[in-house]
C-alpha cells in the first residue's frame, strides 16, 4: 500500500498545502514555482499514492487507509483525470462566487475587480493581470491589476491615460476587437523598438507570454482584461476560455457601477 513516504520532500510540501485547501497560485507563491509545476507534482503525487479526490489526499495524508482499487480504475481516474474535475469544481465555484460578489457590490467596483482577476490569475495560471478601461481611440488606463511588479504599477500610476502603438497587443485588440495571444512578448520586433508600453511590460513587468481580452458592451469596447506569465508559457484554448469568461463578468460589474453610478442609487 503507497503512503507519504512514497513522496519526495517537494512532493510532501505540496500535498499537504493542496489537502489543506491551498489553491495552485498560493503553493507557488510560497514555494516559489510556477503553478503550471504544482499541478504537475500534483498528478505525481495522484499517482504514487492512488488517490483521486483533495479528500482522499487529506485521508492519506493523515493516516487512513485506502479503499482497495483495481488496477483498472487506478489507471481510469487517478492523477489527470481526477485533478482535471477538481479543477473544473473550482472554476464553476469561482465563476458562482464572482457573481455573488457582482450582485452584492451595489456597483462596487474596487470589491468586485480584485476578486475578478485573483480567479482569472488562479485558474488561468498567471502572475499578475491588469483591467484596462477604453477612453478614447488607442487610448487606455490601468483602472485595476493584481500581483503586478512594483516598477510596471509605477510606470501605469505615472501614465495615467496613455495612446498605444497599433502593434502593441492592446493596439491590435482594439483595431481587430479580438482576442491576442503573445506567445512572448521579447520575440516581437516591437521590443526592439523604443515603444514604452512594450518596454514597461517585458522589461518592467518581467512579462512574456500574454493575452488581451476585449471587453464589449454590445458593440462597444469598454476595456480590456489581460493576464500575464513572466515565462515563455502561452495560453492554451482552455485558459484562453476562462479568461474570457473573467472579462464578460468584468463587463457586466462596470456597466452595473455606471448604471448606478447615472441613477444614483442601486438599480
Amino acid at each position: 500500500m503507497p503512503d507519504e513516504n512514497d513522496l519526495s520532500p517537494r512532493e510532501q510540501q505540496i500535498a499537504e498545502r493542496y489537502a489543506a485547501g491551498c489553491r495552485y497560485q498560493e503553493i507557488a507563491a510560497d514555494l516559489h514555482i510556477a503553478p503550471s509545476t504544482v499541478r504537475t507534482h500534483l498528478a505525481t503525487i495522484y499517482r504514487k499514492l492512488e488517490v483521486s479526490s483533495k479528500i482522499e489526499l487529506a485521508n492519506r495524508l493523515s493516516g487512513v487507509a485506502a479503499a482497495p482499487r483495481s488496477h483498472v480504475d487506478h489507471a481510469a481516474i487517478i492523477s489527470d483525470l481526477a485533478l482535471s474535475l477538481e479543477e473544473a469544481l473550482s472554476r464553476e465555484k469561482a465563476l458562482s462566487e464572482v457573481l455573488r460578489i457582482i450582485g452584492a457590490s451595489q456597483g462596487d467596483l474596487n470589491l468586485v475587480m480584485p476578486a475578478i482577476l485573483r480567479h482569472a490569475l488562479d485558474l488561468c495560471d498567471a502572475e499578475f493581470g491588469i483591467l484596462f478601461e477604453y477612453r478614447d481611440t488607442k487610448k487606455f488606463k490601468a483602472s485595476f491589476t493584481l500581483g503586478i511588479p512594483t516598477a510596471f504599477q509605477g510606470w501605469l500610476d505615472d501614465s495615467g491615460t496613455f495612446s498605444v502603438n497599433d502593434e502593441t497587443g492592446l493596439g491590435r485588440m482594439e483595431t481587430q476587437r479580438a482576442v491576442i495571444n503573445i506567445m512572448d512578448v521579447k520575440s516581437e520586433a516591437l521590443y526592439r523598438t523604443d515603444d514604452p508600453l512594450r518596454f514597461a511590460t517585458a522589461d518592467l513587468g518581467g512579462a512574456r507570454s500574454f493575452v488581451a481580452i476585449p471587453m464589449l458592451a454590445a458593440d462597444r469596447l469598454v476595456g480590456a482584461f489581460t493576464i500575464y506569465r513572466q515565462s515563455v508559457r502561452p495560453f492554451s484554448e482552455d485558459a484562453l476560455r476562462l479568461a474570457q469568461m473573467f472579462a464578460a463578468q468584468s463587463v457586466i460589474a462596470l456597466e452595473n457601477a455606471r448604471l448606478i453610478g447615472n441613477s444614483g442609487h442601486p438599480v
